[in-house]
């Protein structure tokens, strides 16, 4: 079934030129993903008038996203930021298909077409922020993000049809041990933990994490950051009860993955325009043991598909990401 979330096709759109594509393409592929796997692809529409979204089955984490999830997340957040380079050059959104057909190697999972051109919409002015988002690793200060900029937050996650839930001491408390139950059975389990480290790279690369980009271990266990290697590393002290939010769907549908993940790029680029660093912890989200203990029992809305760490701190090293005539697969000319 077709889900139809942005507005209503009333006509003719504008036809893109091989370079707004090509720029189109640069934002969305500077998304973040699983483990950086990258597992997107795009085409232009047949019509000219609209870009074609696919998840790319072969950049999947199979062991660690046996459904899809994950990869769908991740797609989700590369369309936002598609979404985000077209309102800059003045290309709105006239429609946006999600899940048009099967989820499968040969369907996008979601199609994009652009009305006439016009002025820039609200989201153009987040476009800078696309460059300078990244996961940050690293410790954070004591230092609260102030309530006027988690409400931003809130109606950002809101904007995309999901509910951003800012939790407090006693909720982030429960959340954080689920995450560490997860991470504790992740690195016991010899498949996750080889399948992790195949997406380390000691050389450079175009895709998967650089082992300089991974941050320390928590010396008093107060986050529970991913282990990638299973191996003794450096260890530093971490905020004493990071901030978390959640962001949740009503439903838990492939479309409801493709909405999260919008709504998470949307939320980490709000953040990071107001100089807020993000970090995904994963893990509880991941295994099903965990992930349906997420949602809070008393308030929780919906299915919870994102755990984000939020507050001050270092940027976070950038990672490497794929050539764009790559994600294009050879669909347009170069120039």
């Amino acid at each position: 079934m077709v889900e139809s979330t942005i507005g209503t096709r009333g006509g003719p759109g504008a036809a893109l030129s091989v370079q707004e594509l090509r720029v189109l393409v640069a934002a969305a592929g500077a998304a973040p993903s699983l483990h950086n796997s990258q597992p997107w692809q795009f085409r232009p529409a047949d019509d000219g008038h609209g870009v074609l979204v696919f998840a790319d089955p072969d950049r999947a984490v199979p062991v660690a996203d046996p459904d899809g999830r994950g990869m769908l997340l991740s797609v989700g957040a590369a369309l936002f930021n598609l979404r985000v380079a077209a309102a800059r050059q003045g290309l709105p959104v006239d429609e946006l298909e999600l899940m048009p057909g099967p989820f499968g190697a040969d369907s996008p999972v979601a199609v994009v077409h652009f009305g006439p051109r016009g002025v820039p919409d609200e989201t153009a002015e987040l476009a800078e922020a696309i460059a300078l988002r990244h996961s940050s690793r690293e410790p954070f200060n004591n230092r609260d993000v102030p309530e006027t900029v988690i409400g931003e937050l809130i109606a950002a996650a809101a904007a995309e049809d999901t509910v951003l839930e800012a939790l407090e001491e006693s909720e982030a408390r429960r959340v954080l041990a689920l995450t560490a139950e997860a991470e504790a059975r992740i690195v016991a389990d010899a498949a996750r933990l080889a399948e992790t480290g195949s997406w380390l790279r000691d050389e450079p690369s175009a895709d998967g994490i650089p082992v300089s980009a991974l941050g320390p271990q928590d010396h008093e266990a107060h986050v529970p950051v991913r282990d990638f290697t299973g191996r003794p590393t450096r260890s530093q002290r971490f905020e004493a009860l990071p901030q978390l939010v959640t962001i949740a769907t009503r439903g838990d549908t492939a479309a409801d993955w493709l909405r999260a993940g919008q709504a998470m790029e949307r939320v980490w680029l709000v953040a990071t325009a107001h100089g807020v660093r993000v970090s995904v912890l994963h893990q509880a989200v991941e295994l099903p043991e965990t992930r349906w203990r997420l949602r809070n029992p008393e308030a929780g809305i919906g299915t919870v598909q994102v755990l984000l760490r939020i507050g001050y701190g270092p940027r976070g090293a950038a990672t490497p990401r794929r050539e764009i005539d790559e994600l294009l697969g050879g669909a347009v000319p170069a120039s």
